[in-house]
């Protein structure tokens, strides 16, 4: 037996509400909004007409005719970032904080026509506000014409890799300081994916620091932000190489460090000290602890909605230490230089 669907009916509108209860649709507008001042038999026979037709309000029209959507844009380029999940958790939060939610917008397409996109958000009305993390110089150019204000707030380039204070480097510097306090003199670097401006970064401030404290560098270990070649790189030193300390661009690296240290039969950090960076959960509970660099993330969002306020005109989040987004948390992976 087949049967037919029953015709979807129709939704009413504010003028067939209007025509049954017998007003004007401005009334029922005015009833919708509040209905203070209105006579009582008015009220009653509005009220009764929205209940007897089901009526809802258009509230997408509504939105676009008032310009208040309660919707906040976060704009990100495409890819994965570990770091972006926290970046959306602490702008969600500061978004709740002023009375807005946000929603997350992922550019696709060549990245020279994605500022295109940004513009259609601009003006299609669904958002009071749009913040990217992702540079639209374009975009900049015309934020003053726009009618929906927009901040660009770079910490992602067009393939989701890190930049601004994301890729911050500096504690590279008070790492390899601590560890020459420890008694290390000569110091490796395992280098992540030079494509990322973090990985530049975080070898190019080793390599200042170690010219600038009079200390040895046997060089420069590139693995691309792989543990397995940061594991062979670590087995292929010379027996006589005589470093005492790896710095390592992330902790995924740090691992393969570490376990190509355990395959010689060096102890960690009696024989070699290892540090990374990003302060992963895993890190934190090897064996010995990682000592590395914790990132938080969760600030990068809140300040992204902070400058997004302040274009609104609106009362921003609650200020908060606008200090450095980084910490060194040391662990067990690092101690005094053998023979110190």
């Amino acid at each position: 037996m087949t049967g037919t669907r029953p015709a979807r009916r129709k939704r009413a509108t504010i003028v067939e509400v209007a025509q049954l209860a017998g007003v004007s649709h401005q009334t029922v507008s005015r009833y919708l909004r509040t209905d203070g001042g209105m006579r009582e038999g008015t009220r009653e026979r509005v009220r009764a007409a929205i209940e007897e037709l089901d009526y809802r309000p258009n509230m997408i029209a509504r939105a676009m005719r008032d310009r208040r959507t309660g919707r906040l844009a976060l704009v990100f380029p495409p890819g994965t970032a570990i770091s972006s999940l926290e970046v959306l958790a602490g702008a969600t939060r500061a978004a709740e904080e002023i009375g807005y939610v946000v929603e997350v917008v992922t550019l696709g397409g060549p990245p020279e026509t994605r500022h295109m996109r940004v513009l259609e958000l601009a003006d299609c009305g669904l958002f009071e506000g749009i913040v990217s993390l992702t540079p639209l110089p374009d975009v900049e150019r015309r934020a003053a014409t726009l009618s929906t204000p927009v901040v660009v707030y770079p910490q992602y380039d067009e393939a989701m890799r890190a930049i601004g204070e994301l890729a911050e480097a500096s504690l590279v510097a008070d790492i390899v300081d601590g560890l020459a306090e420890r008694g290390h003199r000569r110091f490796l670097h395992a280098a992540g994916d030079y494509h990322h401006a973090s990985a530049r970064h975080r070898r190019d401030v080793y390599l200042e620091t170690i010219e600038r404290r009079g200390l040895e560098s046997f060089g420069v270990l590139e693995t691309d932000w792989s543990p397995q070649r940061a594991c062979r790189g670590i087995l292929d030193l010379p027996a006589d190489c005589g470093v005492t300390a790896v710095v390592a661009a992330s902790d995924w690296v740090a691992a393969g460090v570490v376990r190509g240290a355990v395959e010689r039969g060096w102890r960690v950090p009696e024989d070699l000290s290892v540090t990374g960076w990003d302060n992963s959960p895993v890190g934190s509970v090897m064996p010995p602890g990682l000592t590395s660099v914790d990132v938080e993330s969760e600030r990068v969002g809140r300040r992204a909605i902070r400058q997004l306020a302040a274009a609104l005109g609106i009362e921003p989040p609650a200020p908060e230490d606008d200090g450095p987004l980084n910490r060194i948390v040391w662990r067990g992976s690092t101690g005094l230089a053998p023979g110190a």
